[in-house]
């Protein structure tokens, strides 16, 4: 007599391998509703915000989420991709993950997917279509050149809670930070030459504008904070500019605490004020461009710049779905793929 298996176990498929690509996440759309949904799952991670929930949860759900979407919607909508009606970081996410496709094809075990860890699609959903796909193994890779425990790990974190509901785990691998290899900081240093060469004039000023974090994060011990100094030292080296000439500030800080400075609104207003009459600002950490770096910087730092007595503002893209954008994920797949692929 032959034994059979239990059900379920015989059409289980395997032998593949899942490329995940994570970005931080876009609400659905630019009304009051989704915006809230998604500040909602947001703001509630307790890696993000590392307040006692006795303390921060009053705040939130009696002011922030009541007030917050409606400011936050009218943002994304002077930024939003009307042509595919979405954030433009859906947008490059996506491309990102089909060109990642294209230039794995000599891997054919290989399966590429993406996720965002706030709202949709989420790391829970294409997990399990990875698996459901036959991949038994899975590379996560949260794209985040600097680590944080506010984006890196929460990524993280995300998937295991996944994987302790299955029953049939894959093996996972997770994608360390990046932040000084070579292939990345010439792919930021050739962006930045390129889109300089475009002007008709030359910044006394760049600015390396990186998301912040709050400085009580970095004091119990994040190393975010000391990633973000290396990229900017290897940049300038890389350019040969010195330090007055490439500077590294911080943005998008959120409530009362104090965050890493210095801060990149305060220093553009301060650098008009003193004189300069001509910046640019690059965003090394942002791997694709999306409301922090085309509505926070290409617009408000724009007109604080100005309003203050500039006259030249440039903000210069990330590297989004560009070839030297595509050249450093892939390398960094490549790599970690090692062993399985």
């Amino acid at each position: 007599m032959t034994a059979e298996a239990p059900t379920g176990q015989s059409q289980q498929k395997s032998g593949k391998i899942g490329v995940l690509l994570v970005n931080l996440g876009t609400p659905d759309g630019t009304d009051y509703t989704s915006m809230r949904r998604y500040l909602r799952e947001f703001l509630t991670d307790k890696r993000v915000i590392e307040w006692s929930p006795w303390k921060w949860y009053p705040i939130l759900f009696g002011i922030v989420l009541n007030t917050r979407p409606s400011k936050v919607g009218k943002a994304y909508e002077t930024i939003w991709n009307k042509e595919k009606n979405e954030s433009f970081l859906r947008t490059y996410t996506r491309n990102q993950s089909d060109l990642m496709a294209e230039r794995l094809t000599d891997l054919p075990d290989v399966i590429v997917d993406w996720a965002m860890r706030y709202g949709k699609p989420s790391i829970a959903e294409r997990i399990q279509t990875l698996k459901d796909r036959g991949c038994d193994r899975i590379l996560l890779f949260p794209l985040y050149p600097q680590y944080a425990a506010a984006t890196t790990a929460t990524v993280n974190d995300k998937a295991f809670e996944k994987l302790m509901a299955m029953r049939w785990q894959p093996a996972l691998r997770t994608v360390p930070d990046y932040h000084t290899d070579p292939i990345y900081i010439d792919a930021l240093a050739n962006s930045v030459t390129r889109h300089l060469a475009t002007l008709d004039w030359q910044p006394e000023k760049i600015l390396a504008s990186f998301h912040g974090i709050p400085l009580s994060y970095s004091e119990k011990g994040d190393p975010y904070y000391g990633q973000c100094i290396e990229t900017t030292r290897l940049l300038r080296e890389k350019l040969g500019l010195s330090e007055d000439r490439l500077m590294i500030t911080f943005q998008s800080r959120f409530g009362p605490e104090e965050w890493l400075q210095p801060y990149t609104d305060k220093t553009v207003e301060r650098l008009a004020k003193e004189g300069s009459k001509r910046i640019a600002v690059l965003n090394p950490g942002f791997v694709s461009d999306c409301l922090e770096t085309l509505e926070e910087i290409a617009e408000q730092a724009a007109e604080s710049f100005h309003h203050n007595g500039g006259e030249k503002f440039a903000h210069i893209p990330c590297l989004n779905d560009s070839e030297d954008g595509m050249r450093v994920l892939e390398k960094v797949v490549r790599r970690e793929l090692l062993g399985w692929a």
